[in-house]
């Protein structure tokens, strides 16, 4: 079926374009001797983390518990969740997930180490911790190196654990603290007498620049696969690059200029870029994607030579393409126009 046709809103998801994003990002990864190890939150489908690792990823990476069970059942072995992890019911799934695959974690806190120190307790088979640091992201991580070093020693000292390294979530274009940043950190720990196996740094906007962090063992990047409109603003790619577009119908065209389409906040999200807008249009690259209510896109096509009709269906890139993944129970995969396959995204909805 030709793409065009489908019922809307729909995602349309180019494999051409994707395949030529892993590519490209795998062949700079191994031109520098970086392992890149994918965040999976911006696709969420296994057959793309498989293909991820076909092309030379050493594993991937999940944020949720939930994202790391559907992997795993789909038989990745490989993964790095990069969250603190809290509570009982959270750690006996964790452990389940051990028993069974290669698992690491994070954490930035004593209260973390011991939930997972009490969890696990096999000398044998231990758990595989991250150290997380705040490099100038103003997010989770310590705040100093000497942090860093108490928390590695806790770690350490735990029966069921082992010190795994040092992460981060850095900030974008700030290379040079980043650096700083990791470097005391090593430094500290490494006089503590603690090995740093790895030091894995994160983010699609600089991953261009990733071989710039020197100390870096591993890249986390996720956008890449499909890269966004947030992505063309910041330089990473152009809007060429983008393999993921929302479908959607013109429904109505109120007044001169003006026109509606079915897809609004619960099919484009709501995040903004430094482009004006909510998205890209790609049949009419001067339209403005100028407000979104739940269903309801108001596009302004005051700049345009021309604009569509009541019935019309016009294709979006979306400023954030991370958050959509999650907002539709299955995508279409598309070559030359055609749809080849129609998928389930198998870990949306995997807050937990």
């Amino acid at each position: 079926m030709k793409a065009s046709k489908a019922e809307t809103p729909a995602v349309l998801i180019e494999l051409d374009i994707v395949e030529r994003n892993l590519q490209r990002a795998q062949q700079m990864a191994d031109g520098i001797s970086l392992s890149l190890r994918p965040h999976i939150k911006t696709h969420k489908l296994p057959r793309f983390a498989q293909r991820q690792i076909e092309l030379g990823a050493r594993g991937i990476t999940c944020q949720k518990l939930g994202e790391a069970e559907v992997m795993a059942d789909a038989g990745l072995d490989d993964i790095f969740v990069s969250y603190n992890i809290l509570g009982a019911s959270k750690l006996k799934r964790l452990k389940a997930l051990h028993d069974r695959i290669q698992i690491a974690v994070a954490a930035d806190n004593n209260t973390v180490i011991d939930g997972y120190s009490a969890a696990f307790t096999d000398s044998n088979h231990k758990l595989s911790v991250l150290v997380e640091i705040d490099t100038g992201g103003g997010r989770c991580g310590v705040q100093s190196a000497k942090k860093a070093v108490k928390l590695a020693k806790r770690i350490k000292a735990s029966e069921g654990l082992s010190f795994g390294g040092i992460m981060t979530y850095p900030p974008r274009g700030e290379i040079s603290d980043v650096n700083a940043s990791l470097s005391r950190a090593k430094a500290a720990l490494l006089d503590a007498g603690l090995k740093v196996k790895c030091v894995s740094n994160g983010g699609t906007p600089d991953l261009r620049f990733a071989g710039d962090v020197t100390l870096a063992t591993e890249h986390r990047c996720g956008t890449y696969i499909y890269n966004d409109r947030m992505q063309v603003s910041y330089g990473h790619c152009e809007i060429s690059d983008c393999a993921l577009s929302v479908l959607a119908t013109v429904i109505s065209c109120p007044a001169e200029g003006r026109a509606v389409i079915d897809a609004g906040t619960k099919a484009l999200a709501a995040d903004f870029c430094d482009a004006p807008g909510y998205g890209h249009v790609l049949e009419y690259p001067d339209a403005l994607v100028q407000k979104l209510y739940e269903e309801h896109g108001v596009l302004d096509f005051s700049a345009c030579e021309s604009m569509p009709e009541v019935g019309d269906k016009i294709r979006i890139i979306p400023n954030h393409v991370c958050v959509v993944s999650n907002l539709f129970d299955s995508v279409h995969l598309v070559r030359n126009g055609l749809i080849e396959e129609t998928v389930a995204v198998a870990a949306r909805g995997c807050l937990v």
